[in-house]
């Protein structure tokens, strides 16, 4: 089981690592393994200045995991419209939104009772 939480601390450390690289705004953890039905253990969010920040943060990341871990997102959405990018490595679920995009669906709020961890890029 150690095995298990050690994959998805190093998944999340390069996906954060990716984010951060290419100046990923707002980035947050939202730790959903104590909430019922959760469709995964965690969600990332972070915000892009436009659609091709919202597509080079995802690209980032997807590079940063395959590069380090051998891994590829099981699934991806949003790619063709760039405003809002989903990378489903199955525990873990990225979310790169356009700032406006992310307020209107807010899913810190629809996710309050995670427990949430901040980073901040510097940018």
């Amino acid at each position: 089981m150690a095995k298990i939480k050690n994959s998805t601390d190093q998944l999340i450390t390069h996906i954060i690592e990716g984010l951060e690289n290419n100046k990923g705004l707002d980035i947050k953890l939202l730790d959903l393994r104590e909430i019922e039905n959760s469709i995964c253990d965690y969600f990332i969010i972070c915000s892009g200045t436009s659609n091709t920040h919202v597509e080079s943060l995802a690209a980032s990341v997807q590079k940063s995991v395959s590069k380090s871990l051998k891994e590829k997102p099981w699934h991806t959405e949003g790619e063709q419209v760039a405003q809002w990018i989903l990378l489903d490595y199955v525990n873990v679920i990225v979310h790169v939104f356009q700032k406006s995009i992310r307020e209107h669906y807010d899913l810190e709020s629809l996710w309050g009772d995670a427990k949430f961890t901040s980073f901040s890029s510097t940018v």
